[in-house]
């Protein structure tokens, strides 16, 4: 995507934005004061203005400068996250990068477990200030249900739809905040930093209570994890309208807190406290509508990091569907249908939104330090000029963030240590399958074709080999017809030597593009063997068969090749000839001694590839055309062990 394109400002774009990316910051007003003041029970004006003041200034610097300023101008041809830095940091040869990059994923995926199951349940659990008695988790529950059920229409679809709900529940906040501020104007001191300050410094457990005021920016990493989606220049427009709006509402629901005689009874929060009672239906149900784009946010988030990572070879293959012709928008059923089991999970253990709080936030924290860390370094080398003006802006922004993590550690007894297992488990499994692809990349992974030429002329003109097709199409990763695959080398000639009229070499190469599909043949051996690239828009169903043969078809028409089977007996028979593709799926091999860790890694690498397509469907192949070769590859050095004869006698008795 060329950079006029992601900074392009459209109406429809600014209105996608506000319906996809705003989703999880924009309702933080739900919950972020409830928690500050713990439910209601520290009701004081430097505790109250020092909290507000704490969520201005965050969403300053973190939301405003760091990522829609910063953040969105370190783009990887049009795509955001944290693993568009590390593919940029990645060219220049930087190996430690891996460590905050599949930090930064775990956690994001860990709060993509929370995100949807507190926003919606903070919502509904307003329809207990009407009905006291009313069990809100089976209502919960279904609307997660869903909204992952939606999910497969595709965010464009749905950002249209959620839009215009999200500008009514922009101007609703902005509207309750404006009615708190005129009754109570001194919330506006809180625009000074100091009382941010004097929390931390002079209040009891005012420190602790950061932890608390972060919740106010967990919506940020969406803003650039969704880039690819809406364009810079629509995220950058929305975010001024936004951002005043909800600084307007923590003002007001400050405000609230501060007036005379205020305080809250069982089952009321801060926020619909604001909200005069005959509007109280209306506002729940903008509310929940507005809960569930925030769970969008973070569910379009993961599916643009996990899109990367599949790109960056750090996660096997998975289904990858593109439900509108623009390649940003993408829905990948298995990481939808993965989230949607965590987060009911995530309802039925906490049950409560109060009780959720405890575990949100302290894996965005990490997330959001591990972001600083590659944004600086890439800022830093990027602009060697620069140099000590942005160490000294990304120094200030992780001792920011470090603050905030230090105070949400206090999360970890009663409830963060839910998060923190589970992204430490994804941290685990993506750690693994790296080292384990390190493992097999160490090893020669292409061969030279003039090695392939004579061996296959000897095969074709050997005959006591038979005939195994009449077209053996071999899928290849290697992007040029000079060498392929070591593990097609092997699968051809070191095992029973495969014998074909014609052998195909299949490069397939998805492009940027939604549709059109071209091809180039190049010539390995006359009529004997040839080099395919095949180019398919990305959303180009892979009907593979039926694209080599109409190559082989076109090829015959000019007079290239025969078109006749490889088989005299049925040759003329039929009006196709026949075709067998050649899969290869590489195994370590059986007289490897690996190292413990090493084993660890092959087992998880082998669970990871279980998840994604089978070899067949990742090049898009008809199974009943297909055989499966399991060829073995060596990672280790090969075995030298000493065999020492201790008689011999070949006399006939």
């Amino acid at each position: 995507m060329s950079d006029s394109k992601v900074s392009k400002i459209t109406f429809a774009g600014i209105l996608i934005s506000t319906g996809i990316v705003f989703g999880d910051i924009g309702t933080s007003p739900l919950y972020v004061f409830q928690a500050i003041t713990g439910g209601g029970t520290n009701i004081n004006e430097g505790f109250i203005l020092g909290g507000l003041s704490s969520v201005i200034w965050t969403l300053l610097l973190i939301a405003t400068f760091k990522y829609v300023y910063f953040a969105l101008n370190a783009d990887n041809k049009g795509e955001g996250g944290i693993f568009a830095l590390f593919a940029l940091l990645k060219e220049r040869r930087f190996r430690w990068i891996i460590i905050p990059a599949l930090i930064g994923c775990s956690t994001l995926i860990a709060d993509g477990f929370i995100t949807p199951a507190i926003s919606i349940s903070s919502a509904v659990e307003g329809l207990n200030t009407i009905y006291p008695n009313l069990p809100v988790i089976p209502i919960v529950a279904g609307i997660v249900v869903l909204l992952f059920t939606v999910q497969q229409f595709g965010t464009m679809a749905i950002g249209k739809f959620f839009g215009p709900f999200m500008i009514i529940w922009f101007s609703f906040l902005g509207y309750l905040g404006a009615m708190q501020i005129i009754e109570n104007p001194t919330v506006l001191k809180a625009l000074n930093p100091w009382w941010a300050f004097n929390l931390v410094a002079n209040i009891d457990g005012g420190f602790w209570v950061l932890g608390s005021v972060f919740l106010c920016t967990t919506g940020a990493e969406a803003l650039y994890s969704d880039l690819g989606h809406c364009g810079k220049g629509n995220i950058r427009v929305s975010w001024a309208f936004v951002a005043t709006l909800l600084v307007m509402n923590y003002m007001g629901q400050a405000a609230l807190c501060l007036s005379p005689g205020f305080g809250l009874e069982t089952n009321q929060t801060i926020f619909y406290s604001m909200v005069p009672e005959h509007i109280m239906p209306f506002a729940i149900a903008i509310a929940t509508a507005a809960t569930i784009i925030a769970s969008q946010a973070l569910i379009t988030g993961v599916f643009t990091l996990m899109n990367e990572a599949i790109k960056l070879k750090l996660w096997t293959n998975l289904k990858v569907k593109y439900p509108t012709d623009h390649k940003g928008q993408i829905y990948i059923p298995f990481i939808n249908w993965f989230l949607m089991f965590g987060c009911l999970l995530v309802i039925f253990i906490f049950k409560k939104s109060s009780a959720m709080e405890h575990t949100y936030g302290l894996a965005i924290t990490i997330d959001m330090v591990m972001t600083s860390i590659l944004l600086g370094f890439l800022l830093i080398v990027k602009y060697p000029k620069r140099q000590l003006m942005y160490l000294s802006i990304f120094l200030l922004f992780i001792a920011i963030e470090g603050v905030f993590l230090m105070s949400n550690l206090g999360k970890i007894v009663s409830g963060g240590w839910f998060t923190l297992i589970l992204a430490a488990s994804f941290f685990a499994l993506l750690y693994l399958y790296y080292k384990a692809r390190e493992l097999r990349t160490s090893i020669t992974e292409y061969t030279s074709m003039k090695k392939v030429i004579p061996l296959l002329t000897a095969v074709k003109n050997d005959p006591k080999i038979p005939f195994e097709a009449t077209n053996l199409v071999f899928p290849t990763r290697s992007n040029s017809p000079n060498k392929i695959d070591t593990t097609v080398f092997h699968s051809l000639f070191k095992k029973k030597p495969r014998k074909a009229d014609i052998v195909w070499f299949l490069h397939l190469d998805i492009q940027n593009e939604p549709w059109g599909v071209h091809y180039s043949v190049n010539e390995i051996i006359d009529k004997s063997c040839y080099y395919v690239s095949l180019q398919l828009g990305f959303k180009e169903e892979h009907h593979i068969e039926y694209m080599m043969r109409k190559i082989q078809r076109k090829m015959v028409e000019k007079y290239e090749l025969s078109g006749d089977s490889a088989f005299e007996s049925v040759r003329g028979t039929f009006e196709e000839v026949d075709y067998r593709f050649v899969v290869i799926n590489s195994r370590v091999s059986a007289d490897d001694d690996l190292t413990p860790f090493q084993n660890i890694c092959v087992k998880a690498y082998r669970f990871v590839k279980s998840t994604g397509l089978k070899p067949a469907e990742d090049f898009g192949l008809d199974k009943t055309n297909v055989t499966v070769d399991y060829v073995p590859i060596s990672v280790t050095k090969s075995v030298d062990q000493e065999v020492i004869e201790d008689f011999e006698d070949y006399s006939i008795t």
